[in-house]
């Protein structure tokens, strides 16, 4: 029988597929599914620091509101703060209690100091790691990529120093050579690559003529851009791969691990078909192994790898060149009336 055990950041994991950051782990009847369905690790949803923010300062307003209708008052309520980060740091201690799979915690901050403060916070719950994520929306027309890797850069350094616990980066496809920047994490000493995130883009309501942000799944073509950059990445770097977005049957699993990814996160599927389907998609990898003959998942894990394949430009822009050379096959699938 096969055995799916592996590792992730050093961290041992009985099969390869973990919860991603999501709010699944809000229930608790929820996650005991999902965990005695056979997942390997969750992700706990992110501590945002602009939702602390923004709650702190809402909460500020509601409390000042009144203070000017009477000139003899000077506060209409107690003196109070918000709590800050207190209840998910408490909700998060109180999974990783609970369950018996490893538990890795998520961060959205803003400021290198908040970075370095939540990293120090969420790894005292006891998590077995740290997923951190990366990203900037274009805004601005002076900023340059260079500054902004740079300031990435110094965030991963900082947390390093600051916690004992494995960090991975859960990074953005939109970098000038994400290979380049990757390389640039993997020698200021993170653990670990979450390919990649997805960002809820503006979409514009035409009746209404108003901006809204649709809550859309992932589908089973998110997972290709992955795809290519564990290939492109499998041996090249230390830190362990972790392919995101779109990973949704367990032949988008085995893809992913042929690539070269250590592990995948799955969070869509889920969401479309219970916690049962964890158990089908383990399954479904243990049957394949067996049939194709392997033991554990280190005996086909990045064979189709850039590293391991003869055709060095399997990854590359000759893919593109040799669709176009027999674009006639596209009406073979899709034929014209």
């Amino acid at each position: 029988m096969a055995n799916l055990s592996t590792s992730y950041m050093g961290v041992k994991l009985k099969n390869p597929l973990i919860l991603g950051a999501s709010n699944l782990v809000s229930k608790p009847e929820t996650i005991a599914r999902i965990v005695e369905a056979g997942i390997g690790a969750i992700v706990y949803k992110s501590l945002f620091e602009e939702q602390i923010q923004l709650e702190s300062l809402q909460l500020e307003e509601e409390m000042t509101e009144y203070e000017n209708r009477n000139a003899e008052m000077t506060r209409l309520f107690p003196s109070l703060e918000h709590a800050g980060p207190k209840e998910h740091l408490f909700n998060l201690k109180k999974l990783k209690e609970s369950v018996s799979v490893p538990v890795f915690a998520s961060l959205n901050a803003i400021y290198e100091p908040s970075w370095v403060d939540y990293a120090r916070q969420l790894e005292g719950t006891g998590v077995d790691g740290l997923e951190i994520n990366l990203y900037s929306t274009p805004g601005y027309f002076e900023i340059s990529g260079n500054s902004i890797e740079e300031k990435q850069l110094q965030i991963v350094k900082s947390i390093k120093k600051a916690v004992k616990i494995p960090v991975s980066v859960k990074l953005s496809p939109f970098y000038t050579n994400a290979l380049n920047f990757i390389n640039k994490l993997d020698e200021a000493g993170a653990d670990g690559y979450v390919l990649f995130n997805k960002f809820f883009q503006p979409e514009i309501d035409i009746q209404e003529e108003l901006f809204y942000y649709p809550w859309e799944l992932t589908n089973g073509q998110d997972h290709q851009l992955a795809l290519r950059y564990a290939g492109l990445l499998h041996g090249n770097i230390n830190g362990s791969i972790c392919a995101s977005r779109g990973i949704q049957t367990t032949e988008d699993m085995i893809r992913l691990l042929l690539a070269g990814a250590d592990v995948v996160q799955m969070v869509s599927a889920i969401y479309q078909y219970q916690a049962k389907h964890v158990a089908v998609v383990l399954e479904g990898l243990s049957a394949w192994m067996d049939k194709k003959g392997y033991k554990t998942i280190d005996e086909f894990k990045g064979k189709l790898s850039r590293k391991n394949l003869k055709d060095p430009y399997s990854y590359q822009r000759a893919q593109y060149v040799d669709i176009l050379m027999n674009s006639e096959e596209i009406f073979k699938k899709y034929p014209m009336v």
